[in-house]
């Protein structure tokens, strides 16, 4: 399988401009020699925006790094922490522990993570990701390793299950799948013998790029990075065959010859829809042929209640990926474009350069292996609520109908009779408040990101007060769509240290809403001003003017509201 990039090309990166990147203080540390793996990582940092600072601990020094509170570790204050603990070192220990105890391999191991976690949770606030340990079988049992739990492969599989419930419990710890790499590339590509004997690397050159891909992939993810709309075509992309000429009867889907490859790719794309993925369509396309494959064909996996926006007609497809962009009200490098026509792909790349658009295969038994391979999906937070996000979505698209028929947009806010319910964090909504923290970019004034773990302590800081908002309306419920941090300040000030809103909900007025709450809570709380901050990214320009279309006064490069002259923002929400 052909790899991400060379490492001599991917090496091209450090010679670069890094100026203007986002700053990342990066910790590795590893058992074996990564002065080529920082390379890598420093160099894919750049493909994403990212001037990763990274500094590297000395060969096999990981234990005494974390455990001496006076170390080079603790005084670079790393944001994030890898460490790297490999398999063939942990045979090393295996090899020489008494026969008796090689069956407590796995338990003595994740005692030690568990050490590691603690210490370094201790003296930093940071997240840690770890990379799993990548198959040895040692061939001292055969398969009957798998039947004997003193065996080496046994208790390396042990420990990469502990490892994961590990990361279950502790949300500040990552882990990084390099046993899955591995089983992809292949041994031979990812280990070389000759190299490790030579000079401990137990890493190739020629897998570091894929490694450092992965890892910047989940770092993106923890600032923001990531995708949340799959745009699909149709013909030849959701099923074999033209709808319009075929007829869906004849179009090939189902579990028979080349139809199998294209069910099978509908099921991925139901599964990301199921995880929170928006799915769209944009096809050329009489719009009543288009959707009667998802209304009455039998084999179809995907049906029109899994797509949130759909658009068939015969305009030119960059026109209806803003369509759809504007309906979605989310930024184009947060979308991937998936089209069978190479010409089409060029045509929209030139155009919307900032969305993803991969090159698929011809064959499209290939799509999913191609696809997989892409790793476009990375996450750092999953939620009960994301399953609903299509049907919001979609209920958006009927909000946007709606509206049309208003000539005054008071008229038709007013209509929508909204209500918002306002409680702080609690055990209920912390897991979504950290998601939209980690998801928001647009409407995002300090772009702060907070894990679960970092939402728990703010609950019990009495220097902080938190706040949620839901939103509903007579269409639906948009669930938990604001978060609002206040930190008090010199005591006579509430610094707004976050606030965050979904894009979905724009023009609702809900940023008049939510002042009003926190302007009523500073008052009540015997409070003076409320101040604010921006922060600019490259996604948050949108919301520059914020605190001055509020009436907030800028001041030494703050923005200041006096609370004692607030009057209440006229709004169409109501507490529920």
């Amino acid at each position: 399988m052909e790899l991400i990039k060379d490492f001599k090309i991917l090496k091209r990166n450090l010679k670069k401009d890094f100026s203007g990147l986002k700053k990342i203080k990066v910790a590795l540390m590893g058992d074996t020699a990564t002065q080529f793996l920082t390379q890598a990582l420093r160099a894919s940092g750049f493909d994403r925006e990212f001037d990763l600072q990274i500094w590297e601990a000395d060969f096999n020094q990981i234990e005494r790094q974390v455990f001496d509170p006076s170390s080079e570790l603790y005084d670079f204050s790393p944001e994030i922490v890898i460490i790297y603990q490999s398999s063939h070192k942990l045979l090393s220990k295996y090899n020489k522990l008494p026969p008796g105890k090689y069956a407590s391999l796995a338990d003595t191991e994740l005692d030690l993570i568990g050490n590691l976690c603690a210490q370094i949770d201790s003296r930093l606030h940071t997240k840690i990701v770890y990379y799993n340990y990548t198959e040895i079988d040692d061939s001292v049992y055969g398969n009957y390793s798998s039947k004997v739990e003193a065996s080496f492969l046994f208790q390396l599989r042990k420990l990469n299950y502990k490892v994961m419930e590990f990361s279950i419990s502790h949300p500040n710890f990552y882990l990084l799948d390099l046993s899955s790499m591995q089983n992809k590339y292949g041994k031979c590509t990812f280990f070389q013998t000759s190299i490790y004997i030579n000079t401990e690397m137990v890493l190739s050159i020629d897998i570091l790029p894929a490694i450092a891909s992965l890892t910047t992939d989940l770092i993106g993810a923890m600032y923001g990075k990531f995708k949340k709309c799959i745009i699909l075509d149709l013909d030849n992309t959701m099923w074999g065959g033209i709808i319009g000429d075929d007829g869906m009867d004849n179009i090939e889907i189902g579990s028979l010859g080349i139809g199998k490859a294209f069910t099978e790719f509908q099921y991925w794309l139901k599964k990301l829809k199921n995880r929170g993925i928006i799915l769209a369509v944009c096809s050329k396309n009489t719009e009543s042929i288009a959707r009667e494959p998802f209304e009455k064909h039998p084999d179809m996996v995907l049906r029109l209640d899994d797509i949130a926006v759909f658009v068939a007609n015969w305009e030119n497809k960059v026109d209806n990926i803003h369509h759809i962009r504007n309906i979605l009200n989310i930024g184009f490098d947060s979308m991937v474009f998936l089209d069978d026509n190479p010409f089409e792909r060029n045509i929209v790349r030139e155009s919307i350069p900032l969305l993803t658009i991969p090159e698929l295969p011809e064959d499209p038994a290939e799509y999913l292996e191609y696809l997989y391979s892409q790793n476009l999906f990375e996450t750092v937070s999953v939620s009960d609520l994301d399953a609903e996000r299509t049907k919001q979505y979609q209920v958006e698209a009927q909000r946007a109908v709606v509206q049309q028929s208003f000539t005054s947009e008071a008229d038709f806010l007013e209509s929508l009779n909204m209500l918002s319910i306002v409680r702080p964090f609690d055990n209920f909504n912390i897991p979504r408040a950290a998601q939209l923290s980690q998801r928001s970019n647009q409407f995002n004034l300090r772009t702060v990101r907070y894990s679960e773990a970092d939402i728990e302590l703010l609950g019990k800081s009495e220097d902080s007060f938190t706040f949620s908002f839901t939103l509903e309306d007579k269409f639906g419920d948009n669930g938990l769509i604001c978060i609002v941090i206040l930190k008090s300040e010199n005591n006579d000030t509430l610094f707004i240290d976050t606030w965050l809103m979904s894009c979905r909900v724009l023009k609702r007025g809900m940023e008049h809403f939510v002042l009003n709450c926190i302007a009523d809570f500073g008052q009540g709380g015997g409070f003076k001003y409320l101040k604010g901050e921006y922060i600019p990214t490259l996604k948050n320009e949108m919301v520059k003017d914020h605190y001055s279309k509020l009436a907030f006064k800028a001041r030494d490069g703050s923005w200041i509201l006096n609370l004692s002259e607030y009057e209440i923002r006229p709004c169409f929400i109501n507490k529920k």
